[in-house]
């Protein structure tokens, strides 16, 4: 049975980026991908936004993996070249009642490490966005948005320098635990043994631990689909910044987001799923408007066209408390050398980094 130091399991952005760290610390890596192709599910299915820290628990993964991995990912994407642009966020408040919420956001943002982040007036908010209403807003200059295909390629790219090799087509059928290793049954190939195995599938992370005999079953987390849906503006966008509501249960609210041409997309919204479908119903875009119009009135109808949907990974469901990212080693479930990440929805593509070493730290020397 050949033998492999190190595997991980995904290829979306934060196994990229796992598989990028362990291959510059010098080791033998393979990364197994189910798909034709890297990225295919949520780390090309998101809103491309360089998240600056704001909405999550102060002292929670979350908010301190995205708070450095923010920083490192600004740093990385200007030295590699990839595509990105800090253009800055206002999250508003359209009536009265919000206010509140915009204080504990601000205070949360103070306590996670982005004091930047301020309320602005009323008047900065019309120069800046003159077709913006709201009754209070705040600011946040370091959130930005970036090409995450872009930023893909380049972590693969700098892993296959340093030796470590994409498998695609590779879905995992089945792990045995062994004394020496894990044991791995690769759809089409060949058995192989791994000393160290990352379980980062993404939304299948759950289900991928559930296939390593050995691992107790127990301990992976429910398997939940928040879908988010998002529709494209047929016209010129009339922001230069990406403009959020205060949040709504599961999800940032429906926002406006911006490609690094300038096209304006709104979304996502939450629908909760039993499977994977990343159709789009044109009749959802209904709920948009009134959504979009309490913050952008003058939005024309007949603007919005079906654009793309994305799976959140959950493991927590509706009308529970948000979860943090889980990242799950051998201290928690007893297996030498498995790393599991489970739950990693935003802003894991702006903490990438951050989780990459994080997952590292758990690894035997």
């Amino acid at each position: 049975m050949d033998k492999i130091e190190a595997v991980v399991i995904g290829a979306g952005v934060v196994g990229l980026a796992v598989a990028r760290t362990l291959a510059l610390a010098g080791r033998e890596v393979v990364i197994l991908e189910a798909e034709d192709a890297i990225g295919t599910h949520t780390s090309s299915r998101n809103s491309e936004v360089i998240h600056a820290g704001i909405y999550y628990p102060a002292g929670s993964l979350k908010a301190r993996s995205c708070v450095a991995g923010r920083r490192r990912l600004y740093e990385y994407c200007a030295a590699r070249g990839v595509p990105h642009r800090r253009c800055g966020k206002l999250i508003v408040a359209t009536d009265e009642a919000q206010r509140g919420e915009l204080d504990r956001i601000r205070s949360r943002a103070h306590a996670s490490g982005v004091p930047e982040v301020d309320f602005v007036s009323r008047e900065q908010v019309r120069e800046w966005e003159p077709e913006l209403r709201c009754v209070a807003a705040l600011h946040s200059p370091a959130t930005g948005i970036i090409d995450s295909h872009a930023l893909m390629l380049a972590y693969l790219g700098e892993a296959e320098d340093h030796g470590a090799m994409l498998a695609l087509k590779s879905r995992l059928e089945k792990g045995i635990v062994r004394n020496e290793g894990i044991e791995l049954q690769v759809q089409g190939a060949e058995p192989v043994l791994t000393r160290l195995l990352v379980n980062s599938a993404g939304i299948r992370a759950p289900s991928v631990a559930r296939l390593i005999e050995g691992y107790p079953r127990e301990q992976a987390p429910r398997e939940l689909y928040a879908k988010g849906n998002y529709y494209s503006l047929t016209r010129r966008a009339p922001f230069s910044r990406l403009v959020y509501p205060v949040p709504e249960p599961g999800g940032l609210g429906v926002h406006v987001t911006l490609d690094l041409a300038g096209q304006a997309r709104f979304g996502p919204d939450v629908e909760w799923v039993d499977a994977i479908d990343y159709r789009v119903d044109p009749k959802r875009a209904e709920r948009f408007y009134a959504a979009i119009r309490r913050y952008w009135p003058g939005l024309p109808d007949g603007a919005l066209a079906p654009g793309y949907a994305g799976i959140r990974p959950k493991i927590a469901g509706p009308g529970e408390p948000a979860a943090d990212f889980m990242i799950q080693g051998p201290r928690e479930h007893g297996v030498p050398g498995l790393v599991n990440l489970f739950g990693i929805e935003s802003p894991g593509l702006t903490a990438s980094l951050a989780l990459a070493d994080d997952v590292a730290a758990l690894l035997p020397d």
